[in-house]
């Protein structure tokens, strides 16, 4: 008896076992935390996003974007980021055609690609070109944004229910359909909206807005203000400490009587507006959602960029507004790209870049935003159009990313990662960090592609001729005095932490992961570390070193 007993309990425990597995793989993606990083999970595993943003058009005909596959593959993309077009799902109210939705889907998947999904609705780049003609027309029905003088804005404004409710409906048959026909979790995130905001005035004037601007400030928002006030963002502690923190009043009261002000109010607005929209979709499919910002230029002040969005400064406002939201994410189009990667880390916001520049820095720009943040991907904008030595560099730097996937993702959020960019031409010193025992000291060298034909023009917009190729990369520790070294252009000497010691190379060995294991490909000890004075991945070239280090006196 005690024996069937003993089989009987065994078995049990393995069907709970299989279908807790088996639960778990079948789970939908969703986000969770490892350490301090936030990591994307897909089919039950992590996931890395190595990724591309279509062009605005490129999705809305199937025929044209078909050539474009075999050149994501050649990039070594596991994802495409893809517009979906409202006016096209919806070109009659209440009647929806998905079938460029389910035929995006199917070349995805045909081709071994996931998709994230940008609802191109009420607002894309500020602006509401993407909203069906039976909106745009019926301007009584789905009011804009004014300026000063009265006159509309092509912009839908955020203060009518009428507008996000329609939208709200739109999306939820969006993410409904998704859920019914994508059993391969194909989708596997989704931003509503794009680069929401304001332009040429910081705040709408319709009637309906300024009479909400004279009014309070929502009691959600100044109980979330009170609730969070030590990590605040400065630009908003700053305004409300002016009022020496009043709890109750208008805007103006609140905040002061300045466009800053305006652009919180628009902000809150806007957040709450996109949250409608946003737990429409999540009731239908709850796969993970986030928000995209157009950045500020420097110098420039509310009205005069595309203000009012996802920015770094207005994190709380969203927050507040937009708990459904479950990040904010930077289109990075501006060189200064450690300095943006940095705020829209702050406050445990994870980083996510669904637009990037697809210029030659892109190559090692992704290489630093996975291993300094943690983020969950990165994707240039117009990556069907990449060429020439701008597409080599990021199909090689995205083919050293899906060698060391594995271990990116084990070591996130572990405190036991670290990348090397350049901040600026204008940094001369090298760039130091420390690691375990040892201090390191990075330099960045940098190399000149071939040049092409005359006259053809890079992405960056400049002559081919003497564009550079990038220096960046990323460094991971495995055990105490093992650590590996991934990336292009660098030279990393060594200092040892604790006093009266020299730091030296037990052995630099370059090699590459081929499923999951380290194979050696050259031995380097001698020359190619200067007899154990540095570490270097030759310029132009990229390239993977697991480095044993040692303290001697």
């Amino acid at each position: 008896m005690k024996k069937i007993i003993h089989h009987i309990l065994f078995f049990h425990a393995c069907v709970a076992i299989f279908l807790s597995l088996s639960s778990y793989a079948n789970d939908i993606p969703h986000l969770v935390k490892q350490g301090t990083a936030t990591q994307l999970v897909v089919e039950g595993k992590p996931f890395l996003i190595r990724g591309g943003e279509l062009s605005n058009s490129t999705a809305s005909n199937l025929e044209h974007l078909e050539p474009f596959w075999s050149k994501f593959q050649q990039l070594n993309m596991n994802t495409v980021v893809a517009p979906v077009y409202w006016d096209l799902m919806e070109p009659v109210e209440g009647k929806f055609d998905f079938t460029l939705v389910d035929g995006l889907i199917a070349d995805a998947r045909k081709n071994n690609m996931k998709l994230v999904i940008l609802w191109f609705a009420s607002w894309k780049n500020s602006m509401s070109s993407y909203c069906p003609e039976w909106v745009k027309v019926d301007y009584d029905r789905f009011p804009r944004s004014r300026d000063r003088s009265g006159q509309a804005f092509e912009i839908l404004s955020p203060f009518h229910k009428e507008n996000y409710e329609t939208d709200a409906r739109a999306f939820g048959a969006l993410m409904r359909h998704i859920k019914r026909n994508d059993k391969d979790q194909t989708v596997i995130m989704v931003q509503p909206e794009n680069e929401i905001g304001m332009v040429e005035h910081a705040r709408d004037y319709s009637p309906m807005a300024s009479q909400q601007f004279g009014s309070l400030v929502p009691a959600e928002l100044m109980q979330y203000l009170s609730a969070n006030k030590q990590t605040l963002t400065q630009a908003l502690n700053q305004a409300w400490a002016k009022s020496s923190y009043k709890m109750t009043g208008t805007w103006v009261d609140v905040f002061g009587d300045s466009p800053q002000t305006e652009e919180f109010f628009m902000a809150w607005y806007f957040a709450v507006y996109t949250e409608q929209v946003t737990k429409a979709g999540k009731a239908e499919y709850p796969l993970p959602m986030f928000v995209n910002a157009a950045l500020v230029r420097p110098g420039y002040q509310p009205g005069q960029h595309i203000s009012a969005g996802p920015l770094p400064h207005l994190i709380d406002i969203w927050r507040a507004a937009a708990p459904s939201i479950d990040f904010l994410a930077p289109d990075i189009y501006f060189p200064n790209f450690t300095e943006w990667t940095e705020k829209y880390t702050r406050n445990g916001n994870p980083l996510f870049i669904p637009e990037a520049l697809r210029s030659n820095e892109a190559a090692v720009n992704a290489l630093y935003a996975l291993s300094e943040h943690d983020a969950m991907g990165f994707s240039p904008f117009g990556i069907e159009s990449i060429s020439g030595t701008a597409k080599n560099l990021l199909g090689q730097s995205y083919a050293l990313v899906e060698q060391l996937e594995p271990l990116i993702l084990k070591y996130q959020g572990r405190k036991a990662m670290r990348g090397f960019l350049q901040i600026s031409d204008q940094q001369k010193a090298p760039q130091q960090i420390r690691m375990g025992g040892y201090e390191m000291h990075v330099k960045f060298e940098y190399a000149t592609p071939p040049p092409l034909a005359d006259g053809v023009i890079n992405e960056s917009g400049d002559v081919s001729r003497g564009a550079r190729v990038p220096a960046g990369g990323l460094v991971i520790q495995l055990s105490d005095d093992e650590y590996l070294f991934a990336g292009i252009g660098l030279t990393i000497t060594f200092d040892s932490l604790l006093p009266n010691e020299q730091a030296g190379i037990v052995y630099a060995e370059s090699g590459e992961y081929l499923k999951g294991k380290w194979q050696n490909r050259l031995w380097n000890n001698g020359d190619q570390t200067h007899q154990g004075r540095h570490v270097r991945l030759v310029a132009g070239e990229f390239g993977i070193q697991r480095v044993k280090l040692y303290r001697y006196q």
